[in-house]
């Protein structure tokens, strides 16, 4: 054989190699991602103004998927490999979840838990009832919804729940939701409220929320734009971020 000959054959078999380890290493960081995803953190976005002033539409935020275990729901395309809920622990009033909606157990909400199994849940002209006890809420500033400080402005309140959680909502005048029957929320179900109140398709319309579907809680904001840039529009992204949105903890 010519030394043109092995060389080529030596150039080919690194080749095959080079092609082959990078193989290996493409496999091993999807199967990470997915590892990390399904356990422990996954990155979702807000794209309805259900939850304002808490959450903006354009906010980015990571959510703990081990916070209250592990269902199919926790799975990539909801795979039924999980029966029920694994390592499952209790939401608490007031922490801020992603859930499949029960209506198609397949379209991602984001809501507040406002109820838990055995909860008497109840609005009265705009006002939240707990086990038939009104919840705390003080009126403060006015919220822009525009984030100026000018323009039309919304009533704005600090809503504290009986276990000391705090948050802000807004009101924007007497609606349907704002007054309702008594609620009293099943074993092993919850009622998500919205913050944006009267903006906010939640478990006042289409009931309780099954443990299973719960997907896990929201951690922490990552990224937030404004939707003034295109995706492709990159040169104008640095002017669309909310830097002061950024790396905050979801109230």
């Amino acid at each position: 054989m010519s030394s043109n000959r092995i060389r080529f054959s030596m150039k080919k078999k690194a080749s095959r190699g080079l092609w082959g380890e990078t193989t290996r290493t493409v496999v091993y960081a999807v199967l990470i991602a997915l590892v990390i995803r399904t356990l422990a953190f996954e990155p979702f976005n807000i794209p309805s103004g259900s939850m304002v002033p808490t959450l903006l539409v354009g906010d980015y935020l990571f959510v703990s998927k081990y916070a209250y275990g592990y269902s199919r729901h926790s799975l990539p395309w909801s795979l039924p490999l999980i029966p029920g809920r694994i390592f499952a622990s209790q939401p608490e009033r007031g922490d801020v979840l992603v859930f499949k909606w029960p209506r198609d157990n397949a379209t991602d909400y984001i809501k507040r838990v406002i109820g838990l199994p055995g909860d008497r849940i109840q609005v009265r002209g705009g006002m939240l009832y707990i086990n038939d006890k009104p919840v705390r809420r003080e009126r403060i500033e006015d919220y822009y919804p525009s984030g100026t400080g000018r323009g039309y402005s919304v009533a704005q309140y600090r809503e504290t729940l009986p276990n000391g959680v705090s948050y802000r909502i807004i009101d924007q005048g007497e609606t349907d939701a704002d007054n309702t029957g008594v609620f009293t929320v099943p074993p092993g179900k919850y009622f998500m409220m919205g913050d944006n109140r009267d903006n906010s398709l939640d478990s006042r319309i289409w009931g309780f929320v099954p443990e299973v579907n719960l997907v896990g809680r929201a951690e922490i904001l990552f990224f937030s734009t404004d939707g003034s840039a295109r995706w492709w529009e990159v040169w104008r992204w640095p002017f669309a971020t909310r830097y002061g949105r950024m790396f905050r903890p979801v109230e």
